[in-house]
């Protein structure tokens, strides 16, 4: 009898620890071997000394569904006219905003009518940084061609395929963490040609701090996966030979075709959103872009769509883009607002600004005089159930518009659940 006890009370200890191991975020790690998340598990579990993501930052990957699969998905295959009521709060929030404000918001709620609401919503802005997205759309879209009959195979490449960063990540600002599992030790810092990261890692880096060197990393990847086919992945001197005998004019045409073209398949036209160039000068130099960069609310916002329909490549493949966009760094601008630490968002922000000497203006960061754009996207998910996705989009000159972003999301959040 007390071996039989012995043996039931060990069966529920470890039932314990699997079910205490498949939280998020170490369940992300398991799967995609991406070393931060397995830090920030430590953290959640007091074993490293770090501040705990928020509430709202804490849901299980298992938990994260795409939410409008079927029938109801299939109603969105056009964006419906404004609804009255929602438009009409969605104006009263800015007489008193720049001009340039412009956004699109579908409120998905469960056992609601959809309903949608806009401003300027076909305005076009560079993206900035919410481009990457369409670099996403085009990573699981060559996957896809690949290994059209296994999302595990895609997800295996992405784990196991280790690529060094090269000139390719040159110039680069922002951070990207390093952890070593064996050590504990941690740190931040700007990527290096000589670093090496797992694929998966790179897209991590790309989205989670919108590292510009691993979105230009990414996207050589996606070109070297359409020219290789199932060759790919190849070594570091095969990809040195191939763009330094490849012709500009082709490689500029593969790059632009990858990932634009899994946003033409989704419906969104040129005009509402195209990526023309990589996001460092080095990589610029070793392929040429072809025109500029535009993005619209409209665009965005069917982007948002077909990720929650699972119509990017495939439903696999939207829900993996989906928990790639909630497992950000942390949360700023739009998603820093307090009103949705509680709520799971999915969250990619973008911002580009550029100044000229002006007599008695300093030129800061995001506070631009020529240009000072500053974009997101953003599915927001309440305990409580309700759900609903903002494109938005500015350029006020001169202006952090930070605050102001943050304002936006908790008034729009207010008008949603009030309605």
């Amino acid at each position: 009898m007390k071996r039989i006890k012995k043996i039931i009370l060990i069966f529920f200890l470890c039932l314990f620890i699997i079910v205490d191991l498949n939280t998020y975020p170490i369940d992300g790690y398991s799967l995609t071997g991406i070393r931060r998340l397995l830090r920030l598990q430590l953290i959640i579990d007091g074993k490293t000394k770090d501040t705990k993501p928020i509430e709202g930052a804490r849901k299980s990957i298992n938990d994260i569904k795409l939410n409008l699969l079927g029938a109801r998905g299939d109603s969105l295959a056009s964006i419906p006219l404004p609804e009255i009521n929602l438009q009409k709060s969605i104006n009263s929030l800015f007489p008193n905003l720049h001009e340039s404000y412009s956004l699109a918001v579908l409120d998905i709620t469960l056992g609601k009518k959809i309903r949608y609401a806009q401003r300027q919503q076909d305005r076009g802005f560079p993206p900035g940084s919410v481009g990457k997205l369409a670099i996403l759309a085009g990573l699981f879209t060559e996957l896809q061609r690949l290994y059209p009959d296994s999302f595990e195979k895609r997800q295996k490449l992405l784990k196991n395929t280790f690529v060094k960063a090269g000139p390719w990540a040159i110039t680069n600002v922002h951070t990207v963490p390093f952890f070593n599992p064996e050590t504990n030790e941690f740190f931040k810092r700007t990527v290096q040609e000589q670093d090496v990261f797992s694929l998966y890692e790179w897209t991590d880096h790309m989205v989670s701090v919108s590292s510009n060197a691993a979105a230009s990393i990414v996207w050589r990847e996606v070109v070297l996966m359409r020219a290789f086919g199932n060759k790919y992945p190849v070594t570091e001197e095969q990809a040195k030979d191939f763009f330094a005998t490849t012709p500009k004019s082709e490689l500029t045409g593969i790059a632009v075709s990858v990932v634009n073209g899994p946003l033409r398949d989704l419906g969104i036209t040129e005009d509402e959103w195209r990526l023309g160039s990589f996001f460092t000068s080095e990589a610029k130099k070793r392929i040429p872009g072809s025109g500029g960069s535009i993005g619209t609310p409209y665009g965005l916002m069917k982007y948002l769509i077909a990720v929650e329909r699972g119509k990017i490549v495939d439903e696999k493949s939207s829900l993996e883009i989906k928990r790639l966009l909630y497992m950000t760094d942390r949360r700023i601008r739009y998603a820093s607002s307090s009103a949705l630490t509680d709520a799971a968002v999915y969250f990619k922000s973008g911002s580009l600004y550029k100044c000229k000497p002006e007599e008695g203006f300093e030129c800061k960061k995001y506070a631009g005089n020529v240009e000072n754009y500053m974009n997101s996207v953003v599915i927001v998910e309440h305990p409580d159930g309700t759900t609903y996705m903002v494109a938005l989009m500015s350029n006020v000159l001169k202006k952090n518009s930070n605050i102001d972003h943050m304002s936006i999301a908790a008034q729009i959040d207010r008008i949603i659940r009030k309605n």
